[in-house]
């Protein structure tokens, strides 16, 4: 610096040596230095390309050390300031552009920083970097169809790993996961070692259910670095999935053991011990969690409230699962003071465990309170006006759906719930022409398919059975992992007794998606019983039973099972249990031609059973 000094004494008109010195000050840490003299140059010559890149090096790495705040805000304005100035210089330069845009979108000028995006592309319309930039910067702000023309007008003969991977990424966002699978498909192609795209890949695989598929490109991952504890927790995930408990257990522990302070990993393991019916293991790992997050002064960022939330929510199902109701109420109520969000999921956790147990009015008065309390919340409205509906004041509860009409696409929600009200209180036109409303609304794919199941259900309820089932198919056919789907139809098809193997299949499908779903198992265990597969029959409705112990259709299908399979006093307790949770159900869940077939049943039953205890007693 001495040097540099007595060189500019000798010299003081050389930009050149005050240049160097300005950059020799910054990289020695001595900034404000490096400042006034970069700063004294622009004075004599505010064309001075230099000196404006080396402010503008000196802003970028402030940033990076500084945390938000104003004055992060304030050194963000001087690097946008320079590269303004840059570029003013040097309009053609790619990657200035390209900075300029990002520094734009960190400062949320977000139609600046698009335009900067898009002038990098025109500069250099096979730049792999510009191209990417302007997509993802499409995604983030939502806009996936721009993102994915920006991408796909790139020639086939210009695409790279890196381009194939945002189309991929692109893909993902918009549910398209078969298109995202080829783009990663492509993208490994091109490049063998790129873990990332591998990790794309194995996650689209997920997402459309190809669950073998997935694990074989996870396993790539994990091979190729063994160390990579994401890859294991998401290895242990489709072991989850598939039922195989174990095997996800033994890499969630080998996932901890390298993530110790992991939270994601023992909230894993929960779950898994959940799937297994082990609820004690389970809510200790979690009410664990919950002691190790806690602050004392409850002063909760957003993240963490919302980790606590996640915490809450998945012990309170796990009370809930293992029939400890007030617990699980306990649990639920402690997630509505952590924010809006939290607390109007655990209103609705709340509504559904009073529901059932068959607690009707308890749970009309908390989703009166969470309307209250949220006013806000559209979706708790429509909830609470459904109570009203189901507790006898339907055109109550229906004028009060109503009234959110708008006359904005916003409305496809309200028509929903309009027309699951009027297909629980059997006004078939009315819930109809409600599915019309919200079809025209639907822009979605899964959108239009949610619209096509309830339009199943509803012609399945009134047993206009062949158009149930081209509803159905449409829905399976645009989503072939759509569980709830798939157990609906197998069930229909099983419960009349037509199609049994295609039915098997379906809800074997369903089951291999959602194992430990109690309706699911029930389905199965019923298909078999259609079969005569009695032992694989009970083996399945004993499971589901003990799921959902309070559902009487269960309980229906074990009395037939017990029936078939001459056990006639267990099938006439089923059959009474089946009856009693009928009794504390609401009319709008209650189909009265099951209940008076159940009926007669057990007073058969009961007969037979009068005449074998008196013959016995003659002997």
């Amino acid at each position: 610096m001495e040097e540099y000094r007595a060189a500019i004494d000798a010299d003081p008109t050389s930009e050149y040596l005050v240049s160097a010195l300005a950059e020799l000050y910054a990289k020695t840490g001595r900034i404000r230095d490096a400042v006034v003299e970069a700063q004294d140059l622009l004075k004599k010559d505010p064309n001075n390309l230099e000196a404006h890149k080396l402010l503008s090096r000196i802003y970028l790495r402030s940033l990076g050390d500084m945390n938000a705040g104003s004055g992060s805000q304030s050194v963000l304005k001087l690097a946008i300031e320079q590269q303004q100035e840059i570029l003013k210089l040097q309009p053609d330069s790619l990657d200035d552009h390209l900075l300029l845009g990002r520094l734009y979108r960190l400062n949320n000028d977000l139609q600046k920083a698009e335009g900067e995006f898009k002038t990098a592309v025109a500069l250099q319309p096979d730049s792999e970097e510009a191209v990417t930039t302007l997509a993802y910067f499409y995604n983030e702000e939502g806009d996936t169809t721009r993102a994915a023309k920006v991408l796909n007008d790139v020639p086939d003969s210009g695409r790279s790993a890196k381009l194939y991977s945002a189309l991929g990424y692109t893909y993902e966002q918009q549910k398209n996961y078969k298109g995202a699978i080829t783009a990663y498909q492509k993208a490994t192609e091109i490049d063998h070692d790129n873990l990332d795209a591998i990790r794309g890949l194995a996650q689209n695989l997920l997402n459309d259910g190809q669950n073998d598929a997935a694990l074989q490109q996870y396993r790539i991952v994990a091979d190729a670095n063994p160390e990579d504890a994401e890859t294991i927790v998401r290895i242990a995930d489709i072991y989850r999935k598939t039922g195989k408990y174990d095997l996800a257990l033994e890499n969630l522990k080998k996932a901890g053991s390298m993530m110790q302070d992991s939270l994601e990993v023992p909230y894993s393991m929960a779950s898994v011990y959940q799937a297994q019916g082990r609820y004690n293991d389970a809510a200790k790992v979690l009410d664990d969690l919950l002691k190790k997050t806690e602050k004392p002064d409850g002063n909760y960022s957003q993240g963490e409230r919302t980790n606590r939330a996640v915490f809450l929510e998945r012990l309170g199902t796990i009370y809930r699962d293992n029939n400890q109701d007030q617990l699980a109420l306990d649990t639920f109520r402690k997630m509505l003071p952590l924010g809006d969000d939290s607390a109007q999921r655990g209103y609705q956790q709340l509504i559904d465990t009073y529901r059932d147990e068959k607690q009707w009015q308890q749970a009309t008065d908390i989703a009166k309170e969470a309307s209250e309390k949220l006013p806000n919340d559209r979706g708790l409205k429509m909830v609470y006006a459904a109570q009203l509906a189901d507790m006898g004041q339907p055109d109550q509860g229906l004028q009060q759906v109503k009234a959110l009409l708008k006359g904005t696409p916003e409305d496809r929600e309200v028509y929903i719930t309009l027309a699951q009200i009027n297909s629980r209180l059997k006004r078939w036109p009315d819930a109809e022409q409600a599915l019309d409303k919200a079809d025209a609304l639907s822009t979605k794919p899964e959108d239009k398919q949610y619209v096509a199941f309830l339009r199943g259900s509803t012609y399945e309820r009134q047993k206009k059975y062949d158009q149930a089932e081209q509803s159905f198919r449409q829905v399976i056919s645009s989503d072939p992992q759509n569980a709830v789907a798939l157990n609906y139809l197998g069930y229909m098809l099983a419960d009349r007794g037509v199609k049994l193997d295609e039915a098997v299949a379906m809800i074997k499908k369903a089951v291999a998606l959602d194992p430990a779903n109690g309706a699911y198992l029930d389905s199965l265990g019923w298909a078999y019983f259609k079969q005569g597969r009695y032992g694989e029959a009970e083996e399945t409705l004993t499971k589901a039973s003990q799921r959902i112990n309070s559902d009487p259709t269960v309980q229906d299908h074990l009395g037939d099972l017990y029936l078939k399979t001459g056990r006639l006093k267990l099938a006439a307790q089923h059959w009474e249990r089946a009856l009693n949770e009928w009794n504390r159900t609401i009319a709008a869940e209650v189909d009265p031609g099951d209940v008076s077939r159940v009926q007669k049943k057990l007073e058969t039953a009961k007969v037979k059973l009068a005449k074998e205890e008196g013959s016995d007693n003659k002997q």
